[in-house]
């Protein structure tokens, strides 16, 4: 049982009557090494270093190497109860979560690639925070593990989750359509639902530049996985609405990866453009650097 596209995955979901994530979980069971015991053990050990993840920074800050980040999470993790908060507490909660994970990547601590340590707070940050304001249990947020993992695979073989090839909008895009899509199912949405989703979740963040300050994984990185958050449940929302997004999946994901090819090498993870270029960032990339 295998898949190489969306359309693929949503036929082989249709004519075998399952979820994106039981899909996801046959093709590994079928096409890799792995017994269905074996992955339920993993996805445990992935669902556990993204709660210490999460949660750790809010309790105790630690400066990132670089020194742009720590503390951040903690900050609006505190906020959001306060009557000042506009946010409501899903997106409260998903908002600090992401920065968590970012602060825990950006001090060399244990994070889940998902799908890259740049974006690493969007798909943790959406499904805990669901999580806990649903309090739903471990089993769904596996199986939300395993569907966003399907649309992650599908972004890696036919586009790109590289910010070096193709901007941020490869990483925080693509963690945000996994995110997004993951959430409809773990809300009863439709694998075509899903889907989607994650067009949507695409296609909002379209043309979004690779640009980390002196070079590092911390700003603008943790400010955009919060956004990649805000842009997930947004997407998962229209499309458990009954919304449709007009272009499909594979077409969105093409147009992703054209259009990541098409930004200049400045805006792809080299620091010499967007906000690693302005003055200010040059000079913290200056202090950094001890230049």
């Amino acid at each position: 049982m295998d898949f190489y596209s969306g359309q693929d995955l949503l036929d082989l979901c249709q004519k075998e009557k399952i979820s994106i994530s039981s899909a996801m979980k046959q093709r590994e069971i079928t096409m890799g090494s792995l017994s269905a015991e074996e992955i339920q053990t993993k996805l445990e050990t992935v669902l556990a270093i993204m709660k210490d993840s999460v949660h750790k920074p809010l309790k105790e800050p630690v400066r990132s190497i670089g020194g742009l980040l720590g503390g951040e999470a903690k900050k609006v993790a505190e906020h959001s109860s306060s009557p000042n908060s506009v946010c409501g507490s899903m997106l409260s909660k998903a908002i600090a979560y992401s920065m968590a994970v970012l602060e825990v990547n950006a001090s060399m601590g244990l994070i889940v690639a998902a799908p890259t340590a740049g974006s690493s707070g969007v798909l943790p940050g959406v499904l805990l925070a669901l999580e806990e304001v649903h309090a739903l249990p471990d089993n769904s947020i596996y199986d939300g593990l395993l569907n966003a993992s399907a649309i992650g695979y599908i972004l890696m073989r036919n586009a790109s989750v590289s910010g070096a090839e193709a901007g941020c909008q490869a990483e925080v895009g693509a963690a945000s359509a996994m995110a997004a899509s993951a959430v409809v199912e773990i809300m009863g949405g439709t694998p075509e639902m899903c889907l989607h989703a994650a067009s949507f979740a695409l296609s909002n963040l379209l043309g979004l530049v690779c640009d980390p300050i002196a070079g590092l994984v911390e700003s603008p990185c943790q400010s955009r996985n919060a956004i990649g958050v805000a842009n997930a449940i947004t997407c998962a929302e229209l499309a458990l609405s009954g919304v449709k997004h007009p272009i499909p999946f594979d077409e969105m994901a093409e147009a992703m990866h054209r259009v990541g090819q098409s930004l200049p090498f400045e805006l792809r993870e080299t620091a010499m453009g967007g906000c690693a270029g302005t003055p200010t960032g040059c000079a913290l990339g200056c202090s950094i650097c001890g230049k």
